[in-house]
């Protein structure tokens, strides 16, 4: 597939079909990961993949701990958001609602859903050795870039989802994932359902004149 035309065509996938990924497909996506960039080639992503009864297993635990602590999906700031960032999670929920399922609330199904690997058949938790700062991190997201497109152009879909970052010592304990690395991302990968209305949405995107300064040209 076309690079552009895969940057172009992606979106983040959550209903999927009930079939499961080769595991030679699976192979392919991350070493094409792998390609991805990073400082002075220390390459610090680590890699856990999760198929099958063992991703629902896990989702179990996460769904659960989610509730009892009573974790939602947040923006992340550390101080009150900007006018303009809230207009975007506005938005957001404005396209999703009409086309999440019914009888559930927007924040629900965002928070059991992403728990839930949105019921993917295979989650990808990505960690870095707590050796590293967070300097790191930019790394990690350049990964998780080639990632999602790569998935797009061998047929698969994806969804990136930080909320598991709540559920640390869960995930380690779960996945015998050592106590020295710290969990950063989780992935959902699967055959995209295209029937499914919110596999239909489309979310929008600012154009450049609102993100972007000149100097020099």
């Amino acid at each position: 597939m076309d690079l552009f035309t895969a940057i172009n065509e992606r979106s983040s996938v959550r209903a999927y079909m009930d079939r499961p990924i080769e595991k030679e497909k699976i192979e392919l996506l991350l070493r094409l990961a792998s390609r991805a960039p990073s400082a002075i080639n220390l390459q610090p992503w680590e890699v856990m993949v999760v198929a099958g009864e063992e991703r629902k297993r896990l989702s179990r635990l996460l769904v659960k701990r989610m509730k009892e602590l009573q974790v939602s999906c947040a923006p992340g700031a550390v101080s009150k958001l900007p006018e303009h960032f809230i207009k975007r999670q506005r938005d957001l929920f404005e396209i999703l609602s009409p086309v999440i399922p019914e009888g559930m609330q927007f924040q629900d199904f965002i928070n059991e859903g992403s728990c839930n690997f949105y019921g993917a058949p295979v989650a990808i938790i990505i960690s870095i050795d707590q050796v590293f700062s967070s300097t790191r991190l930019t790394d990690i997201g350049i990964f998780v870039g080639y990632l999602v497109l790569a998935a797009h152009a061998l047929g698969l879909g994806t969804c990136p989802i930080g909320l598991i970052t709540a559920f640390q010592d869960e995930i380690k304990e779960e996945l015998n994932i050592p106590e020295e690395k710290n969990i950063v991302i989780g992935v959902a990968v699967g055959y995209p359902l295209k029937d499914a209305p919110i596999n239909k949405i489309k979310t929008p995107r600012e154009p450049i004149e609102k993100f972007v300064r000149w100097r020099g040209m």
